[in-house]
């Protein structure tokens, strides 16, 4: 079945969807996304995609061309269309095609901004062969830009970390930088030490991640210890249990780090709890 996108206002057969060449996240990378999960067929945490969404937009300069309310809307309608029971929605907002090719940006009021969505099926999504199994992780440079807090759309190297993961038999990254553990390719990076789960702390140095603002929540409501720090890959490699966690993983636990086995080398205790935490209460305030 041929999926129904969005674009600028309209639903069309993905086949029939077009972008200028000469729009700036093309040619620049200037842009900003989200992706929301579906479960059910409902949308887990889409207020906080929306108002990170916004953040985004107004780090850079950006005007959003459509309310939050019309974006749940059209959120809705693409799952509805496109019989989305298990999945995710994947929303892109960029600053459009002003004229030619330019370095410098116009006037953000002047500029109409290029706003697309569309859905991908995944079957099984909740119930993930991989978090019972546990994932892989090797580490590598962290040689992003500074703003990793704005969630745009230069994903080259991320994408580049990914492959070189696999490559080396793994199943993703975690980028260091200054020696510390920044975040993974796609995902916030956690471990677990004596019963503490311990995570870097939000600066601009990671993306303020959504499910991980509802993990923490739920871990302290659950009377775990949550602290909040850098921590190196060494430390990590001797850490009792590691995870990660993502709009599309949820929480997946980690089972190695640089070919070292962590605990017994299975997932641990909380992270499969988490998971478990974060899928029962977040399937609460679905929408």
């Amino acid at each position: 079945m041929t999926r129904t996108v969005y674009v600028n206002g309209d639903y069309l057969p993905e086949a029939e969807a077009t972008v200028s060449i000469f729009d700036r996240g093309f040619l620049m990378a200037d842009g900003v996304y989200e992706v929301t999960s579906v479960l059910g067929g409902k949308l887990i945490d889409f207020e906080g995609h929306a108002v990170r969404l916004q953040r985004s937009l107004d780090e850079l300069d950006m005007v959003n061309p459509i309310s939050k309310e019309d974006l749940l809307q059209v959120h809705r309608e693409l799952v509805r269309v496109n019989e989305i029971d298990e999945g995710m929605v994947y929303l892109q907002i960029t600053r459009g095609a002003p004229g030619d090719r330019d370095f410098v940006f116009p006037d953000p009021e002047t500029t109409q901004p290029t706003i697309v969505l569309f859905t991908q099926n995944k079957p099984g999504l909740a119930n993930s062969p991989a978090a019972k199994t546990g994932m892989k992780v090797i580490s590598i440079d962290d040689i992003r830009w500074g703003r990793r807090d704005i969630k745009t759309v230069q994903l080259l190297y991320p994408s580049m970390g990914k492959m070189m993961a696999k490559k080396a038999g793994a199943d993703d990254a975690w980028m260091i930088e200054d020696g510390f553990v920044t975040e993974g390719t796609s995902n916030n990076a956690y471990i677990v030490k004596g019963n503490k789960i311990i995570t870097r702390a939000l600066s601009n140095d990671i993306l303020h991640g959504i499910t991980r603002a509802a993990v923490l929540r739920f871990a302290q409501e659950a009377q775990m210890e949550v602290e909040e720090r850098n921590f190196t890959i060494e430390e990590a490699k001797e850490a009792d249990e590691a995870f990660i966690t993502s709009a599309s993983t949820f929480v997946m636990p980690v089972v190695e780090i640089d070919g070292v086995s962590l605990g017994e080398g299975a997932p641990g205790r909380v992270a499969l709890r988490l998971r478990e935490i974060y899928l029962e209460e977040s399937l609460k305030t679905a929408v």
